[in-house]
């Protein structure tokens, strides 16, 4: 159902280089083969083999340099330096292997995309065609090509990168005439021109994403403050969808703009976008929250809850996810974002359950007064959150927190595990002896969501327990095995159900995010390490700054 598939997947999300013209920033180009200090960037290597799915692919070539920008230690004053260089990977066969292997998983999408559907928003990849959901408006404007822009340059997809790289310089405009989503042209749009500028120095993706945010800046001419979830990008006319709730915004889209604003302002000196969601998160701060609970509707008019309806998945998640983030993006400066995220979580604790025969542990959802003994695949993502926030954590909170991390992702790799196709449903429930199984046929489809292989990067990034990247081994076979035709990669309609059945899309997300953190979860800490890089909510990273970014220049507030 295109329709159901296009409002999940709005909710789902959940430097400036003075003197460099866009033409003098050269195209990447193959790097010379030998080695040098720094990070790896990506290693070439053989092509696909048909046996590849236990073993990785073999015959891996030398670590390659892609030139520009440093990945391992961004320069947040004067932007990425040109000279990063690439470091041999450890010497670990098997990861190799299995980073190799996300590698050709990623040409195969990407050249399925390219071949049949360049341009548009998403591949069909059975239909041979280009799809679109309704969230991008009414023109296609390459949704998949700048989402895997970061994927394409931290793999070393050289060739791919500068196809890429070439489409958005020559083709990428934004004048579309009708409603667009707010949150996803940030997360997805904002988020990847800013991370591919941030990564390469490339001053052409800075100036399509300040482009692009200054047609998005009256969304937030509400009377509250709050931006309105779509904009019309011709008009600057913004509203709410017409599904939410009497004419309400949602918390995981107002809520999760910040990083990318923020280092707006940092890399442009505007104070105008830190403003905007500075201004956002103020109305969310002071908003009376019960029992400190933050609801999943707010109205953009009154600044006040709609209902009381509270999630980690669907409407929620980012948003709490970005009160963590913004503390880590600010070098851990921004105290309130880190105070209003500890407070957060406190409060979600009664969410907490635990299932009856395996003490599986999960988020509930509420509906005041009950709970509802359910958890969406987006959920998962808090394994990875409750991770990364162990560090600067109270320290009564400190141990909590990681094994709170640990059980939630063992619950969310239990709702893989359990079906057919080792692939996890959309929603999952808990009921007697029904624990982390999608019981509506309805809710057990899988789109290449990546929540639950984000979790396993940041537990393997925090413990670094085997099982974590065991685990996300398994969902690449299953991914390889079940959504791979042709031409792509394909979402299937029922994890339970053999043969499978499927949807006929390729998510971009599938590319910037599910590839992305596989091939990270195989890499070295050094590749795009958590200390220097903090990552959106669509797996783009975003450089850490010195502080909170005040701009330098004064402007009128659109």
């Amino acid at each position: 159902d295109t329709s159901f598939r296009d409002k999940l997947s709005m909710l789902e999300h959940h430097k400036d280089f003075h003197g460099f013209g866009m033409a003098a920033v050269p195209q990447v180009q193959p790097p010379d083969q030998h080695n040098h200090p720094g990070v790896n960037i990506g290693v070439t290597g053989s092509e696909r083999s048909t046996d590849a799915l236990d073993t990785g692919v073999a015959g891996s070539e030398p670590a390659k340099d892609l030139t520009k920008g440093d990945i391992a230690n961004p320069d947040t004053t004067t932007g990425p330096s040109f000279q990063a260089q690439a470091k041999a990977v450890p010497d670990d066969p098997v990861n190799q292997k299995r980073r190799e292997f996300i590698k050709q998983m990623t040409r195969h999408a990407w050249a399925g995309y390219e071949q049949f559907a360049m341009g548009q928003n998403e591949l069909k990849p059975i239909s041979r065609r280009g799809h679109s959901a309704s969230i991008f408006g009414s023109r296609p404007i390459g949704a998949t090509i700048v989402d895997s822009l970061d994927t394409l340059y931290i793999m070393g997809l050289t060739d791919e990168y500068n196809t890429a790289r070439q489409w958005v310089k020559d083709n990428l405009r934004f004048d579309v005439p009708s409603q667009i989503s707010v949150f996803e042209m940030v997360i997805r749009f904002v988020g990847g021109l800013l991370s591919a500028h941030a990564l390469s120095g490339d001053a052409m993706f800075k100036e399509k994403a300040v482009e692009l945010a200054q047609k998005i800046l009256p969304a937030f001419n509400s009377p509250s403050g709050l931006p309105y979830a779509s904009i019309n990008l011709q008009t600057g006319g913004g509203r709410n969808w017409h599904w939410a709730l009497g004419g309400c915004s949602v918390l995981a889209e107002v809520g999760t703009l910040h990083l990318e604003f923020a280092y707006l302002t940092d890399i442009t000196g505007d104070p105008v976008y830190i403003n905007k969601v500075q201004k956002a998160r103020d109305v969310l701060e002071k908003v009376d929250k019960p029992n400190g609970l933050y609801y999943n509707y707010i109205h953009p008019s009154s600044g006040q809850w709609c209902q009381k309806h509270v999630s980690m998945g669907a409407l929620g998640d980012s948003f709490y996810e970005y009160l963590l983030k913004s503390w880590i993006q600010t070098n851990k400066k921004d105290d309130r974002a880190r105070r209003m995220y500890d407070k957060a979580m406190q409060s979600l604790e009664p969410l907490l359950q635990t299932s009856g025969p395996s003490k599986l542990l999960y988020f509930a959802e509420k509906r005041e007064p009950n709970l509802i003994h359910k958890m969406d695949h987006l959920a998962c993502f808090s394994g990875g959150m409750l991770a990364l926030g162990v560090n600067g954590a109270p320290a009564e909170q400190k141990d909590k927190y990681l094994e709170q991390a640990k059980g939630i992702t063992a619950t969310c790799h239990e709702s893989y595990d359990r079906t057919a196709t080792k692939l996890g449903p959309e929603s999952f429930y808990f009921s007697g002896s029904v624990e982390a199984r999608g019981t509506m046929a309805k809710q057990r489809y899988y789109i290449h969501r990546p929540e639950v292989i984000e979790a396993y990067f940041y537990l393997w990034r925090v413990t670094k327990d085997q099982k974590y990247r065991d685990w996300g081994w398994e969902a690449a076979q299953a991914i390889e095995k079940y959504c791979r035709v042709d031409n792509g990669y394909s979402g299937i309609r029922d994890v339970d159900a053999l043969p499978v059945t499927h949807d006929d899309v390729q998510q971009s997300f599938l590319l910037a995010e599910t590839f992305k953190y596989l091939y990270l979860l195989f890499s070295d800490d050094s590749t795009v390490p958590l200390d220097k890089w903090v990552f959106n909510t669509e797996a783009h990273p975003l450089p850490v700054m010195d502080g909170i970014p005040k701009g330098r220049i004064k402007t009128e507030l659109i």
